[in-house]
């Protein structure tokens, strides 16, 4: 789980430069475990294994006889040794700075990859799940030619994760948006149907799946513990919604809803806070959930929009970027950063020459944030 050399003579001791072979094999399983839900659903184990599947399962067989530990015997076992084994069990032994030791990379309910796995899955070289995502959407700046058209047709994804045949009957619906992102979106995969059925969560708008699957929609008594979703922080306060109709649904590719429909709500409220105090603001083209802020003077500022439920791997990723501006304010959910010892872990891992210029904020806190900085600026000059 190296993070790259570009700043690492610099960068404080999280445990990353002593991780072991448990914790390499942790990153590999969370590789295996993305790519294979994406490609081959989660019903689908059957001999011969995909080439990725079978080198992760060999990989983790010899660690097990190095450790003496018995190893899975097959894939299905090893996929649950993913919901039931966190990162901080001694077969891994992930250092705890670097991901949560509860952390598991199959959810024990869903039984699908959770968003942490998909986090240490895009952690290290070549970006992973998130790289992939990016990609997609630099692909998708390229073809819509103007700025405008890539805000409008970014914003859509963002909103709908997931089209039913119906939208695109109702109102506001635009054939031309349509038909620029309509392939990032694909069939619904078997492996998130119930029944014959599809759920989606109430508050995310992503899928959601029971514990039984027999049973699409618990009592509502019951929809705390027994019912996943992909966002996993949703509140559980209504149950999730029944589609019926799965073959006249799509569903948006799991790298975009992950890692662009689910931080939108936040930029959403990052950039109404903005426009509440009538600070001026520019989206800065790429992939990326950024903004640059206008009338600052000589220096840049910038504003950049994240959901990820690892600070750590949070902060390597900002780390290794090219997209740093003179001052940049990350923004989480004000739920994320409110979590014991979630800012601590963040600035942590930060190396010191980027804690000045690196800001974790919220959107309830941003514009705060924002006042305290200029004030620190004049000040030093």
């Amino acid at each position: 789980m190296r993070a790259g050399a570009a700043r690492r003579a610099d960068r404080p001791d999280t445990g990353e430069e002593s991780e072991g072979a448990g914790s390499e094999l942790f990153r590999e399983l969370a590789r295996m475990v993305a790519a294979l839900a994406e490609v081959r659903g989660l019903r689908s184990f059957a001999l011969p294994y995909p080439g990725l599947a079978q080198r992760a399962l060999d990989r983790t067989v010899m660690h097990c006889l190095d450790v003496g530990e018995a190893p899975p015997r097959s894939l299905p076992e090893l996929w649950e040794w993913c919901r039931t084994k966190p990162a901080g069990d001694p077969l891994f032994a992930v250092p705890a700075p670097l991901v949560t030791p509860g952390a598991t990379l199959v959810h024990p309910v869903g039984r699908m990859p959770t968003r942490s796995c998909l986090e240490v899955a895009s952690h290290g070289p070549g970006g992973g799940v998130a790289a992939h995502a990016g990609a997609l959407l630099s692909d998708l700046e390229a073809r819509c030619g103007t700025g405008e058209r890539y805000r409008q047709c970014r914003s859509f994804l963002a909103r709908h994760p997931v089209v039913h045949r119906q939208n695109r009957f109702g109102p506001g619906w635009s054939k031309a948006v349509w038909s620029r992102v309509k392939d990032l979106y694909g069939p619904l995969p078997e492996s998130l149907l119930v029944d014959g059925d599809f759920l989606r969560c109430s508050s995310c708008g992503l899928p959601a799946l029971p514990r039984d699957r027999a049973v699409p929609v618990p009592a509502p008594s019951a929809i705390d513990t027994d019912i996943w979703c992909e966002g996993e922080e949703c509140p559980r306060d209504d149950p999730p919604e029944l589609i019926r109709e799965p073959d006249q649904t799509w569903i948006l590719r799991r790298s975009l809803r992950t890692f662009l429909a689910l931080p939108y709500r936040t930029e959403e409220a990052a950039l109404d806070a903005l426009d509440r105090a009538g600070i001026d603001h520019e989206p800065v083209s790429g992939p990326l959930s950024a903004f640059r802020l206008r009338g600052t003077g000589a220096a840049i500022v910038d504003i950049q929009v994240y959901d990820r439920l690892q600070p750590s791997l949070l902060a390597a990723h900002l780390t290794d970027s090219a997209s740093l501006a003179d001052r940049t304010f990350v923004v989480v959910p004000d739920a994320l950063a409110g979590r014991r010892g979630y800012r601590g872990a963040f600035t942590d891992a930060l190396p010191a020459l980027l804690r000045d210029r690196l800001t974790l904020t919220t959107p309830v806190d941003l514009v705060p944030d924002l006042g305290r900085g200029r004030g620190e600026e004049k000040d030093d000059a």
